[in-house]
């Protein structure tokens, strides 16, 4: 287990902040760390880099817990803070080639760039960070956590400030990463980053953990599965579909509503009906799924 945070509690200027945390994080595997800003995530992350001293629990990291100056966990690992720092002056060339050499690591010229281009950036000679958009420095920050090629990346608001293209890019590179073994900790609000990159996720609310699971099983459970109109041309077909995944709840006139369990893709769901002859020539997405357990989840804790 690469991460491992169980009964976490912590304090800060005598306030507690953390009631009960926990989490675990496999390799291979993305977590999604969510929760209202405040919840304490990142409290959590802190506490994990062995930044913060817990007051009670359990935190370990690659099955030992972190301590300040620990060069064997550290080396292991690459961070992406919410608050980067970056040093304007310098070029993402050098920034990068500094970094490398606190991990002593020497990095060709080539190298540097290859591993610019892997985020996104590409050679910018003798442009200062200072002049880099949000964006720009989210891709240079990502750059800097892949530097010792780690085994675990601990990711805060990684695709903030990236266009559409941009964070599909960041999304492709980490689910590469996670193919390859490396465990990633993500720390986000975007829900569509969450539902594209992670299997299990943990929802933090004032302090606690309220929900921990893989999203296929929280959405099920709780009753948010993805519901949808559809539109069809010539009325409903007598041919219901075969897969059991897919629920009829509801038909009026041209409209019919539909249910969707979450191990079912949308667009597989898509395919099959048509295939059975249902003439669909429009959908409209109705609620349920991960949006709607969050937001379950988080108001009835703060109600």
């Amino acid at each position: 287990m690469l991460v491992h945070i169980h009964s976490l509690q912590l304090s800060r200027g005598g306030v507690r902040i953390l009631h009960d945390v926990h989490l675990s994080l496999a390799a291979g595997e993305i977590y999604g760390l969510l929760g209202p800003n405040g919840a304490g995530k990142s409290t959590t992350v802190a506490a994990a880099l062995g930044l913060l001293v817990p007051d009670a629990g359990e935190v370990c990291l690659f099955e030992r817990m972190p301590v300040p100056g620990d060069a064997a966990i550290y080396a292991r690992l690459g961070v992406l803070a919410e608050q980067n720092g970056f040093y304007d002056w310098m070029t993402a060339e050098g920034y990068l080639g500094f970094f490398a050499r606190l991990y002593r690591r020497r990095l060709a010229t080539v190298e540097v760039r290859d591993r610019l281009a892997r985020v996104g950036l590409g050679p910018r000679p003798g442009q200062r960070i200072g002049t880099f958009s949000r964006g720009m420095r989210q891709r240079l920050g990502l750059a800097r956590a892949l530097i010792a090629d780690p085994a675990l990346l601990i990711l805060d608001e990684p695709t903030n400030g990236l266009d559409p293209r941009g964070r599909r890019e960041i999304h492709d590179v980490l689910i590469e990463l996670a193919g390859r073994g490396v465990g990633i900790l993500l720390c986000t609000h975007l829900l569509d980053d969450v539902d594209r990159l992670c299997h299990r996720i943990g929802v933090i609310v004032e302090g606690r953990t309220v929900a921990e699971s893989a999203i296929a099983e929280l959405v099920r459970t709780t009753g948010h599965m993805a519901r949808f109109r559809l539109r069809l041309s010539g009325g409903l077909p007598e041919v219901r579909p075969a897969d059991c995944r897919i629920t009829l709840l509801a038909c009026e006139g041209e409209w019919c509503l539909v249910e969707l369990d979450p191990s079912l893709a949308p667009e597989n769901a898509w395919r099959e009906l048509m295939f059975l002859g249902w003439h669909v020539t429009e959908i409209c997405r109705e609620g349920g799924g991960l949006e709607d357990l969050y937001l379950s989840v988080t108001e009835r804790r703060a109600a």
